[in-house]
């Protein structure tokens, strides 16, 4: 039982410790509901290898076509400071890296990854449903 208690004990003091570090702190992108559809192929054209941008989430979405039946769909709020203003993520002019202005953190558009800057988590990613014709987006 002593066993038990001094376990348990000292559990609870390494969660609280934890917990203080300045650096494990980090801000989250505030959750808003995503449930909308766009029609890549006429509408909302999107060529492969290419990207658009949509209203939605908490500071806008970007949408990137990887492949004719694959995409890619982020919020545009940067994870590292994601409740500050001015910060969003837009896709540079080579259309496969997206960037920061404010911290400088780049993003890789094929899978979110950080690539450059104080950014160590990707680019939140939404769901999406393609059936040929539309596509689906949702969190």
């Amino acid at each position: 039982m002593k066993k038990v208690l001094i376990i348990s004990a000292m559990l609870t003091a390494t969660l609280l410790l934890g917990s203080c570090d300045k650096e494990n702190e980090r801000d989250e992108i505030p959750y808003v509901y995503v449930n909308f559809v766009v029609y890549p192929n006429t509408l909302d054209f999107i060529p492969v290898g290419d990207y658009a941008y949509f209203s939605g989430g908490y500071k806008g979405i970007i949408i990137y076509r990887q492949l004719s039946d694959d995409f890619k769909v982020y919020e545009r709020a940067c994870p590292h400071d994601p409740l500050v203003e001015n910060a969003r993520v837009f896709v540079e002019e080579s259309g496969i890296i997206a960037i920061d202005t404010v911290c400088g953190s780049r993003f890789l558009l094929t899978d979110g990854s950080p690539i450059e800057g104080p950014a160590t988590i990707g680019l939140k990613q939404y769901r999406t449903r393609y059936d040929g014709f539309s596509l689906q987006v949702m969190n």
